[in-house]
């Protein structure tokens, strides 16, 4: 899905230089250090913190970054790598590449109009690289799904304790047309976050992110007023309806309600990853939220080869502390189906809206491309029979 407009991923590092020749620098950077320094100076203080900012201390937030360190590939010689196939299949559908924007709820945020999740969308047409949209949004799904043209995307459900209104929302996602269903686990109460604590600063309880709550015709039903008269009333609803608590037992809630494929997202141990795919869950999601909801655990690239283990044959997404093409290429060695970018793009939205997402997202996947030919993997097979090892 999405044609590339380039023969390989990495050719963008032969477009660079050329250009170069004429003068013409890069308008966004193609490194994690200097995109975050320029997103830095582009974004609000307090919105800055909520993006950059983890649970506790903060360890587990910057080992899921640093643990891909401790992982390598073994490069392998005399392999025609000239052409490279960087395609994979996921709920029956080719996408022409092994990454995906990751959910962020504050995206809409983000981008200089506060349309960032519209922005995000049309990044995901400009590169073909699917969008997993938040339940978390400026604007309402119709909105961002139109955007993304007809690159298929994903929903990311944030389930509220009221049914009907959950049902709502998963209902508009399939009537939208999203492809997949992303239940998250690990969000129905938010983790220690200091950074923003400390500034009292809780981006929700302001009325920002919440266009697909007010939009919707449930949530609307259950307001004396609409948002738009009332919005502290609006606020105060979601607050109270946010966050349900999950189970096992609600697998078949979901499936009753539902044809969309089903993603359970923050699996992080084997047996969990075992029991979703026993119950058969189309996809797991291997995440610990970025480090952003629990402090004190295990980088998650380093729980991937047990939850790929567990899943047996079900496909392992993946995010968490992915930065580069490296990132991305070691977790597709450790067994990941499809991966998930965070941060880099929406640091690409705080500098450029859809056009600097996009950046940050071809540069990535040029990255990953050159390192799978220089190191001999023409294929995310090969990538995969290779695999990785402990540093």
């Amino acid at each position: 899905m999405g044609d590339t407009p380039m023969a390989h991923f990495g050719d963008m590092q032969n477009a660079i230089y050329n250009a170069g020749l004429s003068g013409i620098l890069p308008e966004y950077p193609v490194d994690f250090r200097t995109l975050e320094q320029r997103a830095e100076r582009a974004l609000s203080p307090s919105l800055l913190n909520y993006i950059q900012g983890g649970c506790g201390d903060e360890h587990t937030q910057q080992s899921n970054a640093g643990a891909f360190h401790h992982w390598g590939m073994v490069p392998r010689m005399m392999v025609n790598s000239k052409s490279r196939d960087l395609s994979v299949e996921l709920f029956g559908i080719t996408f022409n590449s092994p990454i995906f924007m990751a959910p962020i709820g504050t995206n809409g945020e983000t981008s200089q109009d506060k349309l960032g999740d519209i922005a995000a969308a049309k990044a995901s047409a400009l590169t073909g690289v699917p969008f997993c949209a938040s339940t978390l949004s400026n604007s309402p799904m119709e909105e961002v799904a139109e955007a993304a043209g007809d690159c298929p995307g994903f929903f990311q459900l944030y389930t509220p304790k009221h049914d009907g209104l959950a049902e709502s929302l998963i209902s508009r996602a399939e009537n939208v047309g999203y492809k997949a269903l992303v239940i998250t686990l690990d969000t129905w109460v938010t983790g220690w976050r200091p950074r923003d604590l400390n500034t009292s600063n809780f981006p929700q309880l302001r009325g920002k992110v919440l266009q697909n709550y007010f939009s919707d015709p449930v949530f609307r039903s259950l307001l004396d007023r609409p948002p738009e008269e009332d919005p502290a009333a609006a606020i105060g609803m979601w607050a109270a309806t946010f966050g349900k608590v999950l189970t096992w037992d609600d697998i078949r809630w979901f499936r009753e309600r539902t044809k969309l494929p089903l993603v359970l997202k923050g699996i992080c141990h084997h047996d969990d990853a075992r029991k979703a795919a026993d119950l058969g869950v189309d996809a797991i999601y291997c995440s610990n939220h970025g480090g952003r909801q629990a402090n004190g655990g295990i980088a998650a690239i380093d729980m991937l080869p047990d939850v790929v283990k567990g899943a047996g044959s079900t496909p392992v997404l993946f995010d968490s502390g992915v930065r580069s093409g490296s990132d991305v290429v070691k977790a597709l060695a450790l067994g990941a189906t499809a991966v998930g970018i965070g941060r880099p793009y929406t640091y690409g939205l705080a500098i450029g809206g859809a056009a600097g997402a996009a950046h940050v997202l071809n540069s990535i996947l040029a990255e990953a491309d050159l390192l799978m030919a220089v190191n001999g993997y023409p294929t995310i097979e090969a990538v995969k029979a290779a695999g990785a090892q402990r540093i």
